[in-house]
């Protein structure tokens, strides 16, 4: 059966595809020539500044206001940078600093540097509350863990990225802080009384809105005193009587991506997880990464299709398709022209936190332990390598790694351990513990904080972040590097 002309339109207009390549696809020229509403680029897509505005311009040439989107949270989630890491810390380094004038700068410079590569929507800030330590998925993403510091940073975040020209949209609505599972993987449940949830996960969001935010992000969560046994990107309870409802929230509502385990589980497949995102009350669906013009197809005939046999009301899709189109006539106005030149670097120093002594560290050998990255961060360089001024560097892999052999290859030099969420590691800490049993040991701990503290160390490093401006930072606090070139 084929699908109805003018209700594939109508659907096209709700849809944020993704293609593969540092260039448009002709499909996918044509898909914006058709009314598709826009494409969010990846790292894959992105090789070099001048390369996404090109990208962007052919895409702009088709239609002025196609959306182009972007995750570029600074810290550990960047794409712009992906080759190098970010030259912005991240929410954790810019929470634990707590100056929203600070993030709003922060958040206007990386608007700054989207606006100058063509991108008009950035999919952040993340305003989630991170009051799970465990969380394998939020952590240095997370301004903090009291809803009063991330509803500060939150609300300057949106106001700085606007300020660019850049439409905010900020994630992941009801709140992702509290979960322990990765909704890329599976849905994940908070399992929190109303009361609880408005109290300590809402009033970011309340925040955001009250800032402006041109759009909100729905989270592929689990909250069954408000979505039942739904995720919230299904829920009308969560994305109208809540976030409409009692926030006032009159922008877009766009979907985490509908590929996610979190949304593609509940609802049998990735196209299929459209019509009960729109009957929700969402607006714009982000289909994902792995997109190709039979999946944008695909998409757009299950929705005509549910229009036409009465399961969606047409009436609902032209509403989201009007609040995208006001999401794309606002990002397209011109954008002022911002740069902030080394305050990414500036703001990581400001966030190191050293508890002991950094004396006698001098020369030591950096030892950082092998970590896997989270599919919201992908493959990023992280580390103190590319700062280093001649100091010995090794990678490790804590479980193939014999503390013996290590402190061999020391000889009389310290060792400073460079890891992420080591709390949640116990090869890792068992190695840690080992080593500094034996040997004048730091610790440099770059991912979200914990209580956890070796015995025996000289000195435990915070930097609230791996970007390459947390790197730096850590490397110069230790002493090695001579260079502070950003």
């Amino acid at each position: 059966m084929s699908t109805d002309p003018g209700l594939r339109r109508l659907a096209l207009r709700t849809l944020l595809a993704a293609f593969p390549g540092t260039t448009a696809p002709p499909w996918a020229l044509d898909l914006v020539g058709e009314g598709l509403a826009g494409y969010t680029l990846f790292g894959f897509n992105i090789n070099k500044a001048t390369q996404v505005a090109a990208l962007a311009g052919a895409l702009r040439g088709v239609r002025s206001d196609v959306l182009v989107a972007i995750d570029e949270e600074g810290g550990d989630v960047t794409r712009l940078a992906h080759a190098t890491g970010s030259p912005y810390p991240g929410n954790a380094a810019l929470g634990v600093v707590d100056d929203p004038e600070l993030t709003r700068r922060i958040y206007q410079a990386i608007g700054g540097d989207l606006a100058a590569t063509g991108v008009n929507l950035n999919l952040a800030p993340t305003v989630d509350v991170n009051t799970a330590d465990d969380n394998p998925i939020i952590g240095t993403r997370s301004f903090g863990a009291t809803p009063e510091r991330v509803a500060a940073h939150a609300a300057a975040a949106v106001a700085g990225l606007q300020e660019a020209g850049v439409a905010a949209c900020a994630k992941h609505f009801p709140g992702h802080g509290a979960t322990v599972a990765d909704s890329h993987l599976e849905l994940p449940t908070v399992d929190a009384p109303l009361d609880l949830l408005c109290a300590r996960d809402l009033p970011p969001f309340r925040a955001v809105v009250e800032a402006g935010t041109r759009a909100v992000m729905s989270a592929h969560i689990r909250v069954p005193e408000l979505t039942g046994s739904a995720p919230a990107t299904f829920s009308r309870a969560a994305l109208v009587d809540l976030l409409r409802g009692e926030l006032g929230f009159t922008g877009a509502v766009v979907t985490d991506a509908l590929e996610m385990r979190g949304a593609a589980l509940a609802a049998g497949g990735t196209a299929r997880a459209a019509v009960p995102a729109l009957l929700a009350g969402a607006d714009l669906l982000c289909i994902g990464a792995k997109v190709d013009a039979a999946l944008v197809e695909d998409v757009a005939a299950q929705i005509a299709a549910a229009i036409a046999d009465d399961r969606l009301p047409a009436a609902r899709v032209e509403e989201a398709a009007q609040r995208v189109a006001a999401l794309a006539a606002w990002a397209s106005r011109p954008a002022p022209a911002l740069a902030a030149p080394g305050l990414g670097y500036r703001a990581a120093r400001l966030a190191v936190r050293v508890e002991g002594s950094l004396d006698d560290l001098r020369t030591p050998l950096v030892a950082q332990l092998v970590s896997d990255s989270t599919i919201a961060e992908g493959r990023v360089p992280w580390g103190l390598g590319p700062h280093l001024d001649g100091t010995e560097h090794v990678r490790v892999v804590a479980v193939e790694t014999d503390a013996a052999a290590l402190l061999a290859q020391a000889g009389d030099r310290p060792i400073v351990v460079v890891a992420r969420h080591v709390h949640r590691a116990p090869a890792a800490r068992a190695l840690i513990e080992a080593l500094a049993a034996r040997h004048p040991v730091a610790v440099v701990e770059m991912g979200w904080p914990s209580s956890w503290r070796p015995a025996g160390t000289r000195a435990f490093v915070t930097t609230f972040g791996a970007s390459h401006a947390n790197g730096r930072a850590a490397a110069e606090a230790l002493g090695l590097t001579n260079s502070h070139a950003e």
